[in-house]
């Protein structure tokens, strides 16, 4: 990697049981979400080469356990910084989800807001879930970007445009709709899924990842798929298929990406 240009990044578990993403350029090294245990993450960044001794900050999303399950024990054992916005960290605090974390590593990311973390830039955005103030990233480095966006029941105008031509995406495909309707879940939980404030499905996800895609876009990874109401390979089929009869070229203009819930992606350049 050119010292000036770009980051590196892999997506070391994306799906319904838990979700952490990593990010490195020559100066910072950070992990967006801990939804899995914090010995699990150990060896997700194991499998890339990586040593957790060496992460910066970890950002938080939203509070959902397939978000923050480890996210105590990681602060606590290696003295990360972590941020979240304020309304986040009061819920996590109030119902004790992650256990104690000293005060001077607890900081405050507000929604909207960009940060500068050494030689890269962080948007945060808000997002349509039914958490108390979900936010997602997009990630900005010499002109290269990389969003985040799952865990929300819709892609508004205002979210298109924040987040419009990245370089790449982790974009949610997290049900197929008859798969869902037809599944094991209560009727309560599907409708929430399906809500406005629920996840994207197949469709929807392929849906806004057109909307937002530009000529810089090179790599769409299908994220937060639901162990049972989805197939890895429907979920491809689904954005594979939408993208290609609105003309775009899958096989040398835009990469489809699968992700797995249980073992890290290769480390990307971007």
């Amino acid at each position: 990697m050119n010292e000036n240009s770009g980051f590196k990044y892999s997506i070391l578990a994306s799906g319904s049981t838990g979700n952490s993403f990593y990010l490195e350029t020559p100066k910072k090294k950070i992990i967006v979400d801990a939804g899995l245990s914090g010995k699990k993450i150990e060896g997700l960044m194991s499998e890339i080469g990586r040593d957790i001794n060496d992460v910066d900050a970890l950002l938080i999303t939203h509070e959902h356990s397939d978000h923050i399950k480890g996210m105590g024990v990681l602060a606590r054992k290696y003295g990360l910084d972590v941020y979240a916005n304020e309304q986040t960290w009061q819920e996590i605090d109030s119902k004790n989800m992650v256990g104690k974390i000293s005060e001077d590593q607890k900081h405050i990311f507000e929604m909207g807001k960009t940060i500068t973390f050494g030689d890269i830039d962080i948007e945060s955005f808000g997002v349509s879930h039914d958490a108390v103030a979900p936010q997602f990233y997009r990630f900005m480095k010499d002109n290269k970007s990389f969003v985040l966006l799952t865990d929300t029941g819709y892609v508004s105008d205002r979210m298109q445009g924040i987040i419009e031509n990245a370089d790449g995406y982790l974009m949610e495909s997290n049900h197929e709709v008859e798969m869902l309707r037809n599944g094991p879940y209560p009727w309560v939980t599907k409708q929430r899924i399906l809500s406005d404030r629920g996840h994207l499905s197949n469709e929807d996800g392929a849906k806004a990842a057109f909307h937002v895609l530009g000529n810089k876009t090179k790599r769409i990874f299908l994220g937060h798929l639901s162990l049972h109401n989805n197939i890895k390979e429907l979920a491809h089929m689904t954005m594979d298929g939408y993208l290609q009869q609105h003309d775009v070229d899958t096989h040398r203009e835009v990469k489809i990406m699968d992700t797995s819930h249980e073992h890290a992606s290769k480390l990307f350049d971007i």
